[in-house]
């Protein structure tokens, strides 16, 4: 079974989505966390729930639960780049943090 490397956009003194994630509530860390490993085990086909293509190389990780929260990624070989992390407050992912995104995919 292939494993996969799961890397976080950002430099590594001040990683923008290592502090999100220290930013939650525990439980949400934890799963958070778990879904991240999955991940990291057994690629896109973990599918739905935790993984939902966007659109081209952009899929959203999912975390339910108390805090909904979503991480933006891209795939590159055999690593996934986390690149955008939020909290979900709407139906629909803002079409901002889309944007950011799609420009950090070209900066990888």
């Amino acid at each position: 079974m292939p494993t996969y490397q799961v890397e976080f956009y950002g430099n590594k003194i001040d990683n923008e989505i290592e502090h999100f994630i220290k930013s939650l509530q525990k439980p949400t860390i934890a799963k958070s966390l778990r879904i991240i490993d999955l991940l990291q085990k057994y690629g896109l086909s973990i599918g739905m729930p935790y993984v939902k293509k966007i659109e081209d190389n952009l899929y959203e990780l999912r975390v339910r639960g108390g805090e909904e929260v979503r991480y933006l990624f891209t795939m590159k070989k055999a690593t996934f780049y986390i690149i955008f992390a939020f909290k979900k407050k709407t139906e629909k992912t803002p079409k901002n943090h889309l944007t950011i995104a799609r420009k950090r995919i070209y900066n990888i």
